[in-house]
């Protein structure tokens, strides 16, 4: 095969000792290049990387071990690692570049072996010490597991209530003891992140976060509680970790003791906005699908409307993921709120947009043997458990981050910052390396609300003239006006020590604000275009995403200028047949 001659070049090169890298963009695109090559043509049925191998694999309910061990001599665990530690892992952005060729074909192994490390790991890189660094590092880089121990998560029948509970150790350090079940992955981890009660339960400072040594836990403490993922779905088991008075050293605590929870907020945000951007890489994969089973060797002259609606969908969704991570090395202290609004609204407008594509593949997206037609159905059964993260928090985390700030940014922020950098929406342009420990718990400020100030400052010349750029215009319109009525809704909620929030009225208030942001991205992003990519630098494609997010928020719409839905269909299907992908980068794909 051609991935086999291709493997061998390649693989020499990338098993050559990892030298720290640069935060570039097109050095992240070579590599993802190089393992898109690699992996080879996903509908090839003797490629031992493509859907159908990883179709078998899902059925014996078993991981990948061809592609596993493909991904560990290209040196995938050094994406996951940061720089300044040995790794490669500069930024944010430029690592979901290189993890999405593996997201196209496989969630669960994409999860496995590129998500999960980075978020298990970060409160390590946020706030361990030098030593524990250089430990966690160097167990990554040589191909070991960091396991997740969340707070309060996943408590089975007979476990401790408080989970995890540590107290001082007489001397240094800190005892800890009690049962509590592991993230997903966590099976044969070697060092676990362990978020230990050391404080009232309902306190904001009642966990401290542990770096606990695997090889220094006395026998069966970590153990598999028997309850194996079903096939099609993530395919890690479940562990349970069970500890009795196990002592661990001073500098084996993440930060100050009680600032579990403050620590865990601030580095979920690289999850919450890494995660959905992957997933649009799976959804590449299933809009391919569809576009195949419409008959994508049609003229292009025979737009369809549900495939046009998806793309510019998938479009607006990799334009607010991709804001969100640039904005954590770029805008540290402001990236709480947009990461949290990308891992609540990106899942569910996919999963929406997945239940279009099966209304397009019809009977045929059940064949699970089918590499054509069986990645839909995969992708819907795994899109669940991989946007709620290790945590299993689901949308509900995203609601809770963002609530508390909707009164303040509306009583502070909307209508009176100025516009970020418009490096923000470049994705070509250099960012400072991601620094885990200046991520902020509480995020200040609203940065894409200014943005959509700025645009319709902008607009506000060329509304009611015609064509494409008028109709974007009176789109930002009522945009505006969307987070005028969102500003008076949310001055409106109980402040601090007024009683708790109102919990229907709050959740219905984040699912427009994150609407809102996202449409911010979509303008900011086109309005950053330098021309290199003329269907992206024309409006067509941002008056039908903006026009879909208008509709699902009831704003005022007005009708689609001729042309909008063919020239984005005609995009769609020169897309499929050059092997680019559907997201803002056009990526070159393996034929």
């Amino acid at each position: 095969m051609a991935v086999a001659a291709a493997t061998a070049g390649d693989l020499a090169v990338a098993g050559d000792p990892v030298r720290p890298a640069i935060p570039s963009a097109a050095d992240a695109d070579r590599r993802a290049a190089r393992l898109e090559v690699l992996l080879g043509d996903p509908y090839a049925p003797d490629n031992p990387h493509g859907l159908t191998a990883l179709f078998e694999a899902d059925a014996r309910g078993r991981p990948p071990e061809r592609t596993e061990l493909l991904l560990e001599r290209f040196g995938l665990s050094a994406e996951c690692v940061p720089v300044a530690d040995g790794g490669r892992l500069t930024r944010a952005d430029l690592l979901a570049r290189v993890l999405r060729p593996v997201f196209r074909r496989d969630v669960a192994l994409g999860t496995a072996v590129g998500t999960a490390p980075v978020l298990a790991a970060g409160p390590v890189w946020a706030a361990g010490s030098t030593h524990r660094r250089a430990q966690t590092a160097a167990l990554l880089l040589g191909g070991g597991r960091v396991g997740l121990v969340p707070h309060g998560h996943g408590q089975t029948a007979g476990t401790t209530p408080g989970g995890i509970t540590a107290r001082p150790a007489p001397g240094d350090g800190l005892l800890l003891g009690g049962r509590a079940e592991a993230a997903p992955d966590a099976i044969g981890a070697r060092l676990y992140v362990v978020q230990a009660r050391t404080g009232p339960a309902r306190s904001p400072h009642s966990h401290t976060a542990v770096l606990l040594d695997g090889d220094r836990l006395p026998p069966l403490a970590v153990r598999e509680t028997g309850r194996a993922a079903a096939p099609g779905r993530l395919r890690a088991p479940r562990a349970e970790i069970e500890l009795h008075e196990h002592a661990v050293p001073h500098d084996a605590v993440l930060g100050p003791v009680g600032e579990g929870v403050p620590l865990a907020l601030r580095t979920q945000q690289v999850g919450h906005a890494l995660v959905p951007a992957l997933l649009v890489a799976a959804a590449d994969t299933a809009l391919r699908s569809a576009v195949r089973a419409a008959g994508g060797g049609a003229s292009p002259a025979r737009p369809h409307r549900r495939l046009a609606g998806v793309f510019a969908d998938i479009l607006a969704c990799d334009s607010f993921a991709d804001v969100a991570l640039r904005a954590l090395s770029l805008l540290p202290a402001q990236a709480q709120v947009p990461a949290a609004a990308v891992h609540y609204l990106v899942p569910a407008l996919l999963r929406e947009n997945l239940e279009a594509l099966a209304c397009v593949l019809g009977a045929r997206r059940h064949d699970r043997g089918s590499a054509h037609h069986g990645a839909l159905g995969r992708l819907m059964r795994a899109l669940p458990l991989a946007a709620s993260g290790p945590a299993r928090t689901g949308a509900a985390a995203g609601q809770a981050v963002i609530a508390p700030h909707l009164r303040p940014l509306a009583e502070h922020s909307w209508f009176a910052e100025p516009e970020p950098p418009l490096t923000l929406f470049r994705g070509g342009a250099d960012l400072p390396v991601l620094d885990f420990a200046s991520l902020a718990a509480a995020g200040r400020g609203d940065v894409l609300a200014a943005s959509l100030c700025g645009s319709a400052a902008r607009f506000a010349e060329v509304r009611g003239v015609g064509g494409h750029t008028a109709a974007l215009a009176e789109l930002v319109q009522s945009l505006v006006t969307e987070l005028h009525a969102l500003r008076a809704r949310c001055r409106a909620l109980p402040g601090p020590g007024d009683g708790p929030l109102p919990v229907a009225a709050v959740c219905a208030l984040v699912d427009r604000y994150a609407l809102v942001l996202a449409a911010a991205a979509v303008l900011g992003v086109w309005e950053s275009q330098d021309g290199a990519d003329p269907f992206l630098a024309a409006p067509a494609w941002p008056v039908l995403a903006l026009s879909r997010i208008a509709r699902r928020l009831g704003a005022p719409v007005p009708p689609l200028p001729d042309g909008v839905e063919e020239l984005v269909h005609r995009e769609l299907v020169r897309r499929c047949h050059e092997h680019l992908s559907y997201d803002l980068d056009a990526t070159e794909l393996a034929p």
